[in-house]
C-alpha cells in the first residue's frame, strides 16, 4: 500500500493518506482505505484509529481528476460501488476513527472527514464540496448528517468552501487546533479512547450508528439491547470494580 501508512502502537493505528501532493484518491486508493478499515474489525491490538494525511497542502483534494478524465461514464457504476465501500468502512469501523484534517478537504475529501467518529482539524482546514465546478455532484448524504441543509446547499450549489470555524460551529469538526499541536492532540484523544473497555468501545459504536436514523424511542431500544449485552461481559464487570475500588481496570476483553 504505497499510499497510505500505517501505524501501530498502544492500542491505536494510526492510517496516513500519503499520495503527494495533495492526496487525491485513485480507485486503487479507495479500495486499499476500504480494505484496511475493515481489517480493523479482527484486530485485538487496535482500539482507535486515527484518520491522518501527509503534507500540508491538502487533507484530500478528492477524486484524482486525471483518472477521472480518462474513465467511462459505462465505467461509473462500478466505480461508485467502490467509492462506497471506502465511506461505509470508515464510518462502520468496528473501533472509533479520530479524522485528521491539516488542510482543505475537498469534494471526497470532505465526505471522508465526515464519515469518521470525531473530526479534529487546523486553523488552515476548510470544507468543500466542488463537484458541480466539473459536472458531477454528491456527498451530501454524508455531510447532511452534520450541517443544517441550506448551508449544505449554498456549499453544492456555488461550490464554495465552508471555512473551519463555521465548520465547528455546525458540528462538523469537533475541536480547532493549532497546526503544529494537530498530531500530537490527535493521538492524546486517541490514547484516551483506545484505554476504554475494547468491547465498550465496539458495541457502543455499532449501537450509535445503528440508532442514529432510527425514532428516539426505537432507538434508544436498540441501545439498550446493546448494553445488556456488554452487562454479560467480564469487562463491563470489571470496570464497575475498578471504579468502587478506586483504581485503573484491566481488561480482557472478554
Amino acid at each position: 500500500m504505497t499510499d497510505i501508512k500505517l501505524d501501530i502502537a498502544d492500542g491505536v493505528a494510526v492510517v496516513t493518506i500519503d499520495r503527494p501532493p495533495v492526496n487525491a484518491l485513485t480507485m486503487a486508493l479507495y479500495g486499499q482505505i476500504a480494505d484496511l478499515f475493515d481489517s480493523f474489525a479482527n484486530s485485538s491490538d487496535v482500539h482507535c484509529v486515527v484518520l491522518a494525511a501527509a503534507g500540508s497542502k491538502a487533507f484530500c483534494a478528492g477524486l484524482d481528476l486525471h483518472e477521472f478524465l480518462a474513465a467511462s461514464a459505462d465505467d461509473d457504476d462500478e466505480r461508485a460501488t467502490i467509492v462506497r465501500r471506502c465511506f461505509a468502512a470508515v464510518r462502520h469501523c468496528a473501533v472509533p476513527v479520530v479524522a485528521v484534517v491539516n488542510g482543505p478537504a475537498l469534494g471526497a475529501g470532505c465526505v471522508l472527514a465526515s464519515v469518521a467518529d470525531i473530526c479534529l482539524a487546523s486553523p488552515n482546514a476548510r470544507f468543500s464540496l466542488p463537484e458541480i465546478n466539473v459536472g458531477r455532484c454528491g456527498g451530501t448524504a454524508h455531510l447532511g448528517r452534520h450541517l443544517p441543509q441550506g448551508v449544505l446547499r449554498h456549499m453544492v450549489f456555488t461550490g464554495l468552501p465552508l471555512g473551519v470555524e463555521d465548520a465547528y460551529r455546525f458540528g462538523l469538526v469537533q475541536e480547532i487546533v493549532a497546526a503544529e499541536s494537530l498530531h500530537e492532540r490527535a493521538m492524546e484523544l486517541a490514547k484516551l479512547i483506545a484505554g476504554k473497555a475494547p468491547l465498550g468501545l465496539r458495541l457502543g459504536k455499532q449501537s450509535m450508528n445503528g440508532a442514529e436514523f432510527l425514532p428516539v424511542e426505537e432507538g434508544y431500544a436498540l441501545e439498550q439491547t446493546f448494553s445488556t449485552r456488554l452487562m454479560h461481559t467480564a469487562d463491563a464487570r470489571e470496570a464497575t470494580r475498578a471504579v468502587v475500588e478506586k483504581r485503573a481496570p484491566v481488561w480482557s476483553g472478554q
